[in-house]
C-alpha cells in the first residue's frame, strides 16, 4: 500500500512541479542565450543553467552530496566521465560541479525548443552518433575547448541506463584525453536511477551522490588496445564508488 505522502507528491509532481518546471527551463534557456551575447566566459554563460539544475533537484525534494571536489583542480582541464542513470545526472553535474565545462550530447538534444539553441550558445558540442566523420569533427571541436581549466563531460556509455548497471563505455572521451595528453576524472553517480528510471516518468524523492574520484594521467598518445583498457579501468572505479 502506498503511503499517504506517495500520493501527495504524485499530485504535486504533475500538477504543480511539472508546469513550474517546463516554465523554469525555458526562462533558463532564453536568459542563457541572452548571457550568450554578452559574454564569451563560460561560467558566467552557465549560471542560469546551474540555478536551474539545483532549482530541479530541490523541487523534487531530493537532497544532494558531493564527495572528492578536492580532486578537481583550479585552471587545469580535464577530460570528465561519469555514469548515466537519469535525467538528474545532468543536474547533478551540472549544478554541483564546481568547474567550467562544456557537455558532450547526442545531436537529437539539439533539436528541443529554445534549450537545444542555448546548449549550443554555451559551447555544448553536438555529435551525431551515426555519421563517423561528423562525430570525428564534433571530437575536434571539443578538444578545442579544453584549454586555460576549460573542461568537457561526457557520458561514456551514449545514453541512460536501462536496468541501472553501468554499460560498456564508447572510446570518443578517452581519445581525447589521449590526444591531448589530459587526465581523465572518473565521476560515480549513486542514487539517479532510484530517483527516476529510464522508463519511469514519476519521480521517487530521496539522496543523491556525486563521487569525484582522482584524475588518471594520460600523458602519451594511446593505442587502440591502451584506450580500451583505460575505458575499462575508468568504467570499473565508477563501478566500485557505486558500491
Amino acid at each position: 500500500m502506498k503511503s499517504p505522502f506517495k500520493y501527495i507528491f504524485f499530485v504535486y509532481q504533475w500538477f504543480i512541479l511539472l508546469p513550474v518546471s517546463a516554465v523554469a527551463t525555458i526562462l533558463t534557456a532564453v536568459i542563457t542565450i541572452i548571457f550568450s551575447y554578452t559574454t564569451k566566459n563560460i561560467t558566467v554563460k552557465s549560471i542560469p543553467a546551474k540555478w536551474w539544475s539545483k532549482f530541479m533537484c530541490y523541487a523534487s525534494f531530493i537532497s544532494v552530496s558531493v564527495e572528492g571536489m578536492e580532486n578537481i583542480k583550479q585552471n587545469q582541464s580535464y577530460v570528465i566521465v561519469a555514469n548515466h542513470q537519469s535525467m538528474f545526472d545532468i543536474w547533478l553535474i551540472y549544478g554541483w560541479l564546481d568547474r567550467p565545462f562544456s557537455w558532450v550530447m547526442k545531436k537529437e538534444l539539439r533539436k528541443i525548443p529554445f534549450v537545444g539553441l542555448a546548449c549550443e550558445k554555451v559551447g555544448h558540442i553536438f555529435v551525431d552518433r551515426s555519421n563517423a566523420i561528423e562525430a570525428k569533427r564534433s571530437i575536434l571541436a571539443a578538444e578545442k575547448k579544453l584549454q586555460n581549466g576549460n573542461c568537457v563531460a561526457v557520458f561514456p556509455e551514449g545514453t541512460r541506463t536501462k536496468d541501472g548497471k553501468v554499460g560498456s563505455f564508447k572510446r570518443g572521451a578517452f581519445n581525447m584525453a589521449s590526444d591531448l595528453h589530459l587526465p581523465i576524472v572518473p565521476i560515480s553517480i549513486i542514487g539517479a536511477y532510484e530517483r527516476m528510471s529510464r522508463y519511469d516518468w514519476q519521480v521517487t524523492p530521496g539522496k543523491l551522490k556525486m563521487k569525484i574520484h582522482e584524475p588518471i594521467p594520460c600523458d602519451t598518445n594511446l593505442t587502440e588496445q591502451e584506450i580500451r583498457a583505460l575505458a575499462n579501468r575508468v568504467r570499473e572505479i565508477i563501478i566500485e564508488g557505486m558500491a
